[in-house]
């Protein structure tokens, strides 16, 4: 990283080219006047008397990306801790949480979903307090929209101990640690999140491929307690993101009002449709069926791997064709912090044209977060999150491997176009 001076007053950015994310074009050349934390203008006339400038060079601005799906406190650099899931406290698993979030921003990613904690924390909610850290300034990182903890049923795709088959009394969690049955509880879960600071809810729909608790696609809560959570979640004014890949529960997770799908890898053309038509977001995690390792996974779950993958690589592009609104997600650690253009090259790869990728992590995830007035383009008024990236991301979605200029609200973290 190429240290950046702090700057007060306006400031212009001048590069090759700009992305119009809305009329899909790269507009030449790119002049963006910033004050203080937002864009104030595109290609003015005049730009003001006396204001910096900085010169990106032969660089495409785009609106700083957004991942709709990860884990900031799971992954990255290796603590030392043979079984961290279960010797790594709380206080570690934060402080690694800031080299992630750290190591994404300066991927070029200034906005993410830090979407379900599922270890134990005594009931404090980890991804909150990282994101007022970001939020003032402590701590380098992504706008953070955190979930709290996750909530799953008892022996859910999202109940720890699922994942290494951990015996019976090692590491409970409790109602405020998300593990809920029957509506009642899943009432308080959802209510303990709302006390203390979760942006969304996170909901553990149906299994998964990487947890022991039976078929991937199995529906894992009742159409009842689906309901109750949205009801809950809604009534507070936030939104649900339901970790989902069988069709049933899809349909499910649609009837009981939940706004938005993670994985999807099982849904029907059928589902997608009324996907498209009650507005139902789909956040893809694609990356992650090429690029996971499983080479540690016990030999059932590399089997589910097997037989799940293949077909989850079809569903972007049919999901593009029934009008889904669809957001770029990563699930990392599934792939490495700071690889989440992976998934962008990933989705190009499904058929996807680089510009519906491109919208994917910008102006539709800015849709999903309610804060399409504000985010997801590079427009007068909203927040000047700006990346620069070589080439045109039209023509080769790849180039956004190689951010070298990242700006979140008014400042710089990273400028490396010199």
């Amino acid at each position: 990283m190429t240290d950046v001076p702090a700057i007060s007053g306006p400031v212009v950015l001048r590069a090759a080219r700009w992305l119009d994310v809305l009329a899909g074009e790269v507009r030449a050349p790119a002049v963006i006047v910033v004050e203080d934390e937002r864009i104030t203008a595109i290609n003015p006339d005049v730009t003001p008397a006396g204001a910096p400038e900085i010169d990106l060079r032969d660089t495409t601005l785009l609106p700083g990306l957004m991942d709709m799906e990860l884990n900031l406190f799971l992954g990255g650099p290796s603590g030392g801790n043979p079984r961290s899931d279960v010797q790594d406290d709380p206080a570690f698993r934060t402080l690694r949480a800031t080299l992630n979030a750290r190591t994404t921003l300066l991927a070029g990613f200034t906005t993410c979903r830090n979407l379900g904690l599922f270890v134990r924390t005594g009931g404090n909610l980890l991804d909150v307090a990282l994101s007022r850290a970001v939020d003032l300034g402590w701590v380098d990182g992504p706008r953070i929209v955190p979930a709290g903890h996750a909530i799953s049923p008892t022996g859910g795709h999202l109940d720890p101990t699922m994942f290494q088959r951990i015996g019976p009394g090692i590491m409970p969690l409790t109602v405020e640690e998300g593990i809920a049955n029957g509506v009642a509880e899943v009432r308080k879960a959802v209510r303990y999140q709302l006390k203390y600071g979760a942006g969304v809810i996170k909901v553990s729909a149906s299994g998964g491929v990487m947890s022991h608790s039976g078929a991937a696609g199995a529906q894992q809560y009742s159409n009842e307690e689906l309901a109750a959570i949205a009801d809950e979640a809604h009534r507070a004014g936030l939104k649900v993101a339901a970790h989902c890949h069988g069709d049933g529960a899809a349909r499910a997770c649609i009837d009981a009002g939940i706004d938005c799908l993670e994985h999807g890898f099982l849904v029907s053309d059928a589902t997608l449709a009324l996907m498209a038509d009650n507005g139902t977001f789909l956040v893809s995690t694609t990356c992650l069926t090429d690029q996971m390792d499983l080479s540690r996974a016990a030999p059932e779950l590399q089997a589910k791997a097997a037989e799940i993958f293949p077909l989850a690589r079809t569903v972007l592009n049919r999901a593009a064709a029934a009008g889904v609104r669809i957001c770029a997600g990563t699930d990392a650690p599934a792939i490495p912090h700071g690889d989440g253009a992976k998934e962008l090259v990933a989705m190009v790869d499904r058929g996807l044209t680089p510009i519906q990728v491109l919208r994917a992590a910008t102006v539709t995830a800015a849709q999903l977060l309610d804060r399409e007035a504000d985010l997801g383009q590079l427009a007068s008024g909203y927040l000047a999150d700006i990346v620069a990236v070589p080439g045109d991301p039209t023509e080769d979605i790849a180039v956004t491997e190689q951010v070298k200029f990242v700006m979140k609200g008014g400042k710089i973290y990273k400028n490396e176009t010199g």
